[in-house]
């Protein structure tokens, strides 16, 4: 199978079962290419904090998100190994923020991915970085692949 079609099949997959960013966050996945995810989230009232701002734990959230989708869209099963965030504006009531998560580098079982999630006007909100592991498995079944 056509990696870019594996990527995308892995990523409907994942969504699918992903009731963190799908049901609880309010997250739709764009795209899933490989080494590539896109996600977006509107911030509603839910995702505010005491300031009536976006909660840095939410925007933390979609970054990850995309992280997972990103690393896992070779259809081999990964996990984060670590991870740091840059909050560089505040998101807004009504903004749609969308993430952008491209790997970097890719060597044996690790690899180092970047996040970018910015607002509707391309205003970056926050910078993430992600160094992932491949553990054992595929996210869907290899003869489906």
């Amino acid at each position: 199978m056509d990696a870019k079609l594996l990527a995308r099949k892995v990523g409907d997959a994942m969504f699918a079962e992903d009731s963190a960013s799908k049901d609880t966050m309010g997250m739709e996945l764009v795209s899933c290419e490989p080494g590539r995810a896109v996600l977006r989230m509107a911030v509603t009232e839910r995702h505010l904090n005491g300031h009536r701002i976006c909660h840095g734990g939410f925007i933390f959230t979609l970054a990850d998100s995309t992280f997972a989708f990103a690393c896992n869209s070779h259809n081999k099963v990964t996990v984060a190994a670590g991870c740091s965030i840059e909050f560089l504006r505040p998101g807004q009531l009504g903004d749609l923020l969308t993430c952008e998560g491209l790997e970097q580098t890719l060597s044996g079982r690790h690899g180092i991915y970047d996040m970018k999630v910015t607002n509707q006007r391309g205003e970056v909100v926050a910078l993430f970085r992600g160094k992932s592991t491949s553990i054992a498995g595929t996210v869907v079944p290899e003869e489906s692949a």
